[in-house]
């Protein structure tokens, strides 16, 4: 394993467990995006899904790519596996439904233990937990019908190495993202991300049946608007100056900040077209943002994304900083979205659903 600059997202997953910060308890913001997605879901199935082009089997594969520790993946898997069932009785086919098996993928130091052991008690599909960066191949060849990924994508591999070095042009000092970043600091994520998407589409070209689907949810950044304007990006912003602010009074050291850099890239859409394209083993079926989302928690704004926020960001912290800081870094966190509320309402972000279908050869 690489070391920590450059591997934050293969060693630090969300938080665990079903405690107060855990992911399992603050994903309500993803929940609501999927939700969002279930008609377009069901609407992929139905329109773009040839079960004669993946029937040659009799189990139907599905893999979920990032799924955390639950429960949204398992909602997610449900809405497949009705839409799927649905497809095969709408064929009029003699044979009966197919065995279904589905795949829980993620890295390694996910919680699969809380993962399984919220596993829908009434499931009429078989399990199997893929550890494992997405990045490279997971599954023999051919072997996957359906694949869906939501909120995973835009984590990189890791970190590009350029700019935690102090004598590239690259640097990042002072920062812990590339939001309001020199060029130089933005070139190496956009670098990074096209280089690990053509990692990505690859392996799933390899995996996937030919006329196979993969439906992917991912948050993104409208064509021409730019990094400081995502909304996102916006909160990382705030982060690092949170963590900076530390810095001044001792409380971390400067040099480990300017060395900590968030893995994570707000693709546009003509980034993500620009990949596909390149691959090529893929066509684009569909893409489309979808609408704007709200969460009926009895949380505000500010403290619900801080909540979201430390699920998904508090290992790498501890790792980093160490826990001591944890809880003052985040109060602070949560203390400027309060004092910077318009940031909800102006800044920029979407949501896309992405439909994709594995090219017959």
């Amino acid at each position: 394993m690489a070391g920590i600059e450059n591997n934050l997202s293969e060693a630090y997953p969300m938080n665990g467990g079903n405690g107060l910060y855990s992911y399992a308890k603050n994903s309500s913001i993803q929940k609501s995006v999927s939700d969002a997605a279930k008609l377009l879901l069901n609407e992929a199935i139905a329109d773009k899904l040839n079960i004669k082009d993946v029937s040659s089997s009799k189990t139907f594969r599905i893999a979920d790519l990032g799924c955390s520790v639950g429960p949204n993946t398992f909602f997610v898997v449900q809405n497949i596996l009705e839409g799927v069932e649905l497809k095969y009785q709408s064929q009029g086919l003699n044979s009966p439904n197919p065995e279904f098996q589905v795949f829980f993928n993620d890295h390694a130091s996910n919680d699969f233990n809380t993962l399984f052991r919220s596993l829908p008690v009434d499931k009429q599909y078989y399990v199997a937990g893929v550890p494992g960066s997405f990045y490279s191949g997971l599954f023999p060849c051919a072997s996957l019908h359906f694949v869906h990924s939501s909120f995973a994508l835009h984590w990189l591999s890791k970190v590009p190495k350029e700019v935690v070095e102090k004598n590239s042009p690259a640097w990042n000092k002072g920062r812990i993202h590339y939001s309001n970043a020199g060029d130089e600091v933005v070139k190496a994520y956009s670098t990074q991300y096209a280089m690990d998407m053509d990692c990505f589409l690859h392996a799933r070209a390899q995996e996937m049946v030919c006329g196979g689907l993969m439906v992917v949810i991912v948050p993104a950044r409208p064509n021409e608007v730019p990094h400081s304007e995502a909304i996102a990006n916006v909160m990382f912003d705030i982060l690092g100056s949170c963590l900076m602010g530390m810095a001044k009074k001792g409380i971390v050291e400067e040099e480990k900040v300017d060395s900590f850099n968030i893995p994570i890239y707000y693709a546009s859409p003509q980034e993500l077209e620009a990949a596909i394209y390149k691959n090529g083993y893929f066509s684009i079926e569909r893409m489309e943002s979808l609408p704007r989302v709200t969460t009926h928690d009895n949380l505000s704004k500010a403290k619900l994304f801080a909540l979201s926020m430390r699920a998904g960001m508090e290992g790498f912290i501890k790792e980093k900083f160490g826990h001591e800081i944890v809880d003052e870094l985040f109060d602070s966190f949560r203390k400027k979205l309060e004092e910077a509320s318009s940031i909800y309402d102006s800044g920029k972000a979407i949501n896309l659903f992405v439909l994709l279908k594995r090219k017959i050869n």
